[in-house]
């Protein structure tokens, strides 16, 4: 099949374009890119996308699946048509699963039912022509899906997992998505993950510090009447795991940075030569503790929301690339698991539909961040981040892409959301900013 998208506004932080194109695609490829592009076949489908916006495939560094154990939250098929729906062409999926993805045998059986799954819904389109899900007819492939490896056995934080094997099962790196706070276990990973050539990444946050907090220590925690986090649990975790990876050399991924202090002490790190990457999370560059004041449960989040300040220098630090990425965390959960008070509600939100289109409308039309910036921090620089490249847009290089209509507007709803959990603050709002397809 060839498409020829005209006159298209191309984003590519691989070759740091930003500009009109026609690009010519044919099975799975891109053929050529040019200001125009006449000399085409007879049988070419062509497309006029004045007005949206072709980038590079995004990737989501990190989500939850509740396949296994917890089907009713998301499927695994659910989880990849919302990533789809909401422009990914790679996700990353946690192994906080029920059982945890801590052995080969089950990151073997999940990566086979992506393929049952991408060939049942290719026979329904030949077959019957029918809607996979509520939306829209599903045009887009399934993402590719990647598995982290649990560090220690059913992500316990206790007895580390045979990362060899999970290395060798083809896992993308290892976590447990969890605070470690045992440091001669996190010492002892260190140590032996260098020579398997995966990343390895650690959310710090000391969990005796954090208690029973939900909202970040200051004056919203006080007026809202909430248990606070103080900045200093996730300061002092990160510096902690900075001293460990300056002794002994891994590289390091540092998971959902929600602090002002965070960014300034990676930073230094960066800047003294440490082999450290770090993500923050897409509601973290949008939302402050002030919008808890609706003590809606969706905004109860893990790491919570921050100041305004930190909001503030998780952006600069995305723009400066101190931040290298920015992560969906997209976490599930059924209507009966949230509704409950704000401090009992389980922490975490939905996001892979809904990060995009709300990023673009509050940084990028703001102006505050460029379109290149943006993209960069949700496609190249999270695939860098697990030692991958994405492909330029560019003639002979693999068709992974996201299609973007940054006008078009829609509402979340339950009909409009290929996700089968509901847990957002943004329910029942009008958004702007809608992926069109995905090639993967």
């Amino acid at each position: 099949m060839t498409e020829l998208l005209q006159q298209v506004r191309v984003i590519d932080p691989v070759s740091e374009i930003d500009g009109l194109f026609d690009v010519l695609i044919t099975d799975g490829y891109i053929q050529a890119v040019a200001s125009r592009i006449s000399d085409i076949g007879s049988d070419t489908q062509i497309r006029d996308c004045q007005g949206l916006i072709l980038g590079t495939g995004l990737v989501d560094l990190y989500s939850h699946s509740g396949e296994p154990g917890f089907e009713e939250r998301e499927t695994l098929l659910s989880l990849l048509q919302a990533a789809a729906a909401g422009g990914f062409t790679r996700v990353n999926i946690l192994p906080d699963t029920s059982p945890a993805i801590d052995n080969p045998a089950l990151v073997a059986q999940l990566q086979q039912k992506r393929g049952e799954e991408m060939r049942r819904i290719r026979e329904i389109r030949e077959k019957e022509k029918i809607n996979l899900a509520p939306p829209a007819t599903f045009t887009s492939p399934l993402p590719l899906l990647h598995l982290w490896g649990a560090i220690t056995l059913d992500v316990a934080g206790k007895q580390m997992t045979e990362l060899a094997d999970l290395a060798s099962a083809g896992v993308v790196g290892f976590t447990d998505g969890k605070p470690l706070e045992n440091l001669a276990l996190v010492r002892g990973v260190l140590e032996y993950v260098q020579p398997l050539g995966k990343t390895v990444a650690f959310w710090p946050s000391d969990r005796q510090l954090t208690a029973n907090g939900v909202i970040r220590e200051g004056p919203d925690a006080l007026r809202f009447g909430l248990p606070a986090i103080p900045a200093s649990a996730e300061t002092t975790a990160i510096a902690a795991m900075l001293e460990l990876v300056a002794t002994i050399g891994t590289p390091v991924h540092i998971m959902r940075v929600s602090t002002s202090r965070s960014v300034e002490l990676i930073a230094s790190a960066k800047a003294a030569g440490l082999p450290i990457t770090a993500s923050t999370t897409w509601m973290h560059l949008l939302l402050d503790t002030k919008a808890v004041k609706s003590y809606n449960t969706s905004l109860h989040l893990d790491p919570p929301l921050g100041n305004l300040r930190d909001v503030a220098a998780l952006r600069a630090g995305v723009r400066a690339g101190v931040i290298d990425a920015i992560a969906i965390d997209h976490t599930p959960y059924s209507y009966e698991e949230k509704v409950q008070a704000f401090a009992e509600a389980p922490a975490g939100a939905i996001g892979l539909e809904l990060a995009l289109p709300l990023l673009w409308q509050y940084l990028v039309e703001t102006g505050e961040f460029t379109a290149l910036e943006l993209w960069r921090a949700l496609s190249s620089s999270p695939a860098r981040c697990l030692g991958q490249k994405v492909s330029a847009i560019a003639p002979d290089q693999p068709a992974e892409l996201t299609l973007f209509d940054p006008q078009q507007t829609w509402k979340v709803e339950r009909k409009s959301l290929y996700t089968l959990s509901q847990n957002t603050p943004w329910l029942g709002q009008q958004l702007k900013g809608h992926v069109v397809q995905i090639w993967c």
